[in-house]
């Protein structure tokens, strides 16, 4: 603090300081010697925390793993021949056929939206990080059946803004159909750094680089049902409450949802959410209950049923893949165009959110009988209370305003649906000999 003190003592005008003693510039020479060793300390601290090898810390560590998740994870990019590969995937083939990135598109959701937009002919390019919250080599069998398909995955972040505008430099996406999401309402009591790192920020940098566009994209995004959370009354619909999440998850995408309407009303962005309620089907999730059901039916596990207070039913409103690709890409087909221009709202902008489900809620028990008919194997069940970690009791959507607006119509009922998944599965993981997780 003394040596503080007499370095502040010092004029501020050059040549008007008298020296006191020798004892003086070995007190001053000391002082900048221990703060220029103490700015080496700090800057290699810096560069020990923040620039790092992951693979320099144990891969084992939980640290590492969400390291490992959140990264921007970036194989390669730049270039003609990386340039000719994403104009290939964007190049449009039908008369009236828009340009589309889609985020997300070695998921779920975004595997089959990808496939069904291709093949009628509009320009498609995914993005994805590929991330291990689940088994990633599903979602590479997914990116071998899109590119056989013609759609270029490019694997990348949504949070690296210089591979955003690599790739909005390369094409002019007219729409941009953001699926990526860190999924899961379980998985947030364990990572909950995951969902804000994507759910939110990943959100809120896709938007920023949208707002700046010229002309800006429209965008359709996948919100959740679970943004309905302790809401009781049934039907959900779209005019309901959406205040009281019943997990990390939910808030982040009902965070989403007012993001939405923030970027819209300053920016002029052409924003629709979409509600997606419990989702299933081949190439399917394996952290879903219908997948990890047919996965310990066939090994012979116990299967867990839970219900809630009072004995009370635990149901969901299960939605087929090829239900929920038919309300995306009416929501698509019906977005109007974003009304700003290098980030300054010209106009009112449309903004919207829809509800997509199949509208016919099944108790879990039930859906456990149709495995268990469909794998021909008994199964065992215990029933267990439904546990305090981000579940709800039941969903139920309400789907008119969708009809409506998009003509979005479900067919496919439980039965059906659960038929071709386990078609699917005993292909892919038993005919295929890939083994079960």
């Amino acid at each position: 603090m003394s040596s503080m003190k007499h370095i502040d003592n010092i004029p501020s005008t050059p040549g008007k300081f008298k020296e006191k003693s020798n004892y003086n510039r070995l007190r001053l020479n000391f002082s900048v010697a221990k703060l220029t060793f103490w700015s080496f300390v700090f800057l290699g601290l810096i560069f020990v925390c923040f620039f790092r090898s992951p693979s320099s810390s144990s891969s084992s560590s939980p640290a590492s793993s969400d390291l490992s998740r959140r990264s921007l994870r970036t194989s390669s990019y730049d270039g003609p021949a990386w340039e000719k590969r994403i104009k290939a995937s964007a190049k449009i083939r039908s008369r009236n056929g828009i340009s589309v990135l889609v985020t997300g598109a070695a998921g779920f959701v975004g595997t089959h939206v990808s496939s069904a937009l291709k093949r009628r002919g509009d320009g498609v390019v995914g993005l994805d990080n590929f991330n291990d919250y689940y088994d990633p080599s599903l979602k590479r069998a997914r990116q071998t059946l899109l590119e056989n398909a013609g759609v270029y995955i490019v694997e990348g972040d949504i949070n690296d803004v210089t591979l955003l505008k690599k790739l909005f430099d390369v094409v002019q996406f007219s729409h941009v159909m953001h699926l990526a999401a860190q999924a899961g309402v379980r998985y947030a009591m364990e990572n909950p750094s995951s969902y804000v790192h994507s759910n939110i920020a990943g959100l809120v940098n896709l938007l920023e680089f949208c707002k700046n566009a010229n002309p800006q994209p429209s965008i359709v995004w996948a919100s959740s049902s679970s943004v309905y959370g302790l809401n009781t009354k049934v039907p959900f619909s779209e005019s309901d409450r959406t205040d009281q999440p019943a997990s990390l998850y939910a808030a982040t995408k009902k965070a989403g949802e007012e993001i939405a309407h923030t970027y819209n009303h300053i920016y002029g962005l052409s924003l629709t959410g979409l509600r997606f309620f419990t989702v299933y089907g081949p190439l399917g999730r394996p952290d879903m209950a219908y997948f990890f059901f047919t996965r310990d039916i066939l090994k012979g596990k116990s299967i867990s049923i839970f219900e809630g207070a009072n004995h009370g039913t635990v149901a969901r409103d299960f939605t087929y893949i090829d239900d929920i690709v038919k309300g995306c890409l009416g929501a698509l087909d019906t977005a109007e165009k974003s009304t700003g221009s290098g980030g300054k709202k010209k106009g009112p902008a449309q903004l919207r959110v829809f509800n997509l489900g199949n509208t016919s809620p099944v108790p879990v028990s039930d859906l456990v009988t149709i495995l268990e008919r469909l794998l021909k194997v008994k199964v065992k069940r215990a029933v267990m209370k439904l546990p305090r970690n981000g579940d709800v009791q039941f969903t139920h959507a309400n789907i008119s305003f969708a009809q409506r607006e998009l003509g979005y119509k479900p067919t496919t009922d439980l039965q059906t649906g659960l038929k071709k998944f386990v078609r699917w599965y005993l292909s892919y993981y038993v005919d295929g000999k890939k083994s079960a997780q």
